[in-house]
């Protein structure tokens, strides 16, 4: 069993690669059992990886979102569901940062890493039923069930919302430990299986007021709005990975047990020229994607350095380059999960294998957020020239 010092956010390039390396060893059989990844998790804790977004002065690593991404990513090729709960940890850290006042978000933080906390989520922002209603005290109570909680066991922060009588969105960081809060486990989908990405009940759960990130509050300024383009971009990364992944695991078979088909003429299944197409084909689509990913983190660390001063033309400029970038990678890695099979045979189909696995964590994932609506979007952008308007996910 390896396990991994606290200190190594200081040396993250390692760690990384020691994390990918022992989800790699067990990903296959924690798809087919499902349920919360423990061990996982335990491991990233230690590792020091959860304070990488983290700066410095709060006792992180201090790492730009262009290099938390690309973590995301060199996870997604083993393991997209440790993925997508890893890049969602770090978002919901975000999420503090982006609508909350710096009083409230600095303890977390430092908590954080000393605490080796993990975080949770229980947005979902489409979701209205949790309700909140304030009492006497001015403390407030939220109360129903929350769909699509990832990461929500396990975790010891939760980023929960709840509508208020007017119909106002109240986001709320309470402890996943606190009374009345039961995350039910009840994720048991055909893809991202161990993201525990079921729901979470809150049997009036008490939120002082302090808890509330009201101040300046969700989508308040063209900064806070970053917040969804930080969340598309981790879905973007997980898909890119996921394709990455599937990339390289039918190379692998194709190099080592695919046999040419008697028709081909070649005495090796690498040298087919069909299969060398298809391989052209999955190339190019996922480096074209890589190439719109990397920019569009690139684009997001410049406009998160720029703050309250960001200005609303270059915050759309970003959502742009995001839409881009989710589309091309969802499609890409879609298509290199789905065809794989022509490149390693009717043997790939082996059940143990659970090659499917890229397609069905891809296909749970990308129908969260219609492509057909980030098409919309980035028609509007060619055509018009309007860019996006801010939105929990756009």
């Amino acid at each position: 069993m390896k396990h991994f010092a606290a200190e190594a956010h200081r040396d993250w390039h390692g760690a990384r690669d020691r994390m990918a390396e022992s989800l790699a060893a067990t990903a296959i059989e924690r798809d087919q059992a499902g349920g919360v990844p423990l061990h996982e998790r335990r491991l990233l804790r230690e590792s020091g990886l959860l304070a990488l977004s983290v700066p410095a002065a709060l006792g992180g690593a201090g790492a730009s979102w262009s290099d938390v991404l690309g973590v995301v990513r060199h996870f997604a090729r083993v393991d997209s569901a440790v993925a997508h709960v890893f890049g969602f940890h770090h978002l919901l850290l975000a999420t503090a940062q982006l609508f909350g006042r710096p009083a409230q978000w600095q303890p977390w933080l430092e908590s954080t890493v000393a605490r080796q906390w993990f975080w949770g989520n229980a947005l979902n922002p489409l979701d209205r039923g949790t309700v909140a209603t304030q009492q006497p005290d001015g403390s407030w109570s939220f109360h129903g069930r929350k769909s699509f909680c990832s990461g929500a066991g396990d975790s010891d922060m939760l980023l929960a919302s709840a509508f208020d009588p007017t119909g106002r969105m109240l986001i709320a960081v309470v402890p996943t430990t606190r009374e009345g809060i039961q995350v039910q486990g009840d994720w048991d989908n055909i893809g991202q299986r161990q993201t525990d990405s079921g729901s979470v009940v809150f049997d009036q759960v008490r939120v002082q007021a302090h808890e509330l990130l009201t101040d300046p509050g969700p989508l308040s300024s063209p900064f806070a709005a970053l917040r969804p383009l930080l969340a598309q971009l981790v879905l973007a990364h997980v898909y890119l990975g996921l394709g990455e992944g599937a990339l390289a695991e039918a190379r692998g078979f194709t190099l080592q047990h695919a046999r040419p088909w008697h028709a081909s003429g070649v005495d090796q299944a690498g040298e087919d020229p069909y299969l060398l197409g298809h391989y052209g084909d999955f190339w190019l689509a996922l480096e074209g994607a890589r190439l719109l990913a990397d920019r569009a983190a690139a684009l997001f660390d410049a406009a998160w350095s720029e703050g309250l001063a960001l200005p609303p033309q270059a915050r759309g400029d970003v959502a742009v380059a995001v839409a881009a970038a989710k589309v091309a990678a969802g499609r890409a890695a879609l298509d290199v999960a789905h065809r794989l099979f022509e490149v390693t045979g009717p043997r790939a189909t082996t059940a143990a294998l659970r090659m499917d696995r890229f397609w069905r964590n891809l296909r749970v994932h990308t129908l969260h957020d219609p492509v057909d609506y980030k098409r919309r979007e980035l028609g509007r952008w060619a055509l018009h020239g309007q860019r996006p308007e801010p939105s929990f996910y756009s």
